[in-house]
């Protein structure tokens, strides 16, 4: 999977033009998906009944009212990042840890609708390409949406986990106490660094959670094309 393949890079053992699929993959999260990731934020926010996210120009596709330039970089090289959080005012909610929540599992969600439409075109590819397709450029065609799921669904876990400042975490402030809340809050930087060290050295099983999502996508996005196979 995703981070088998990334550690394969940092040891140098995947040729050129994967490490450039992987690249090209990359940037187009970045600029086209990481956006979907934080509008989908901002737009479940603004429904919500939070207007201040159109004013701060976050109710946006652009790009460049997105791209936090290290969690960029961190996608390129590891295979998750964030952007910039869109701020949220949830004194705008009616109710606020509620509404905290279903705003945080928009982005998680973006990211599963993209590897699902990754998915569907993939196996569309599969279905109807002919064997001679994959003999030249068409096997990186594959290699890029393979990424591109692949990578989409990593995004999507990692954002999931229930940790400060997690979209995860404001899923589960839904359901602890203020006070537990305002405690965990209060160490929101703490956990993200703690967050870091332990992606890199593997101990969080987001690639084991990855792999079964990854099957799951590939599974259902492949049932439209089932009678082509």
């Amino acid at each position: 999977m995703l981070f088998d393949f990334i550690r394969s890079i940092q040891a140098g053992t995947v040729d050129f033009a994967e490490i450039l699929i992987y690249i090209l993959v990359a940037l187009m999260i970045i600029f086209l998906i990481m956006p979907f990731h934080e509008w989908a934020h901002a737009f479940t926010a603004y429904k919500l009944g939070d207007t201040s996210v159109k004013y701060r120009k976050r109710l946006t596709l652009n790009p460049l009212e997105h791209i936090d330039p290290v969690g960029a970089l961190m996608i390129i090289l590891l295979g998750f990042g964030w952007a910039k959080p869109v701020p949220i005012n949830d004194r705008n909610f009616k109710n606020p840890k509620v509404g905290m929540g279903i705003t945080a599992l928009a982005g998680p969600v973006a990211n599963f609708v993209a590897a699902l439409a990754g998915g569907l075109i993939l196996n569309a590819i599969l279905a109807f390409a002919p064997f001679t397709f994959y003999s030249g450029f068409g096997k990186y065609v594959v290699l890029f949406f393979l990424y591109y799921v692949q990578l989409n669904i990593t995004l999507a876990v990692f954002n999931l986990l229930p940790i400060p400042p997690l979209d995860g975490s404001k899923i589960l402030f839904m359901f602890l106490p203020d006070k537990w809340v305002y405690t965990l809050y209060k160490y929101e930087n703490v956990f993200f660094i703690a967050i870091l060290v332990l992606v890199w050295f593997d101990i969080l099983p987001i690639g084991q959670i990855s792999i079964a999502l990854y099957n799951f996508v590939d599974w259902i996005t492949a049932l439209p094309f089932a009678a082509f196979g």
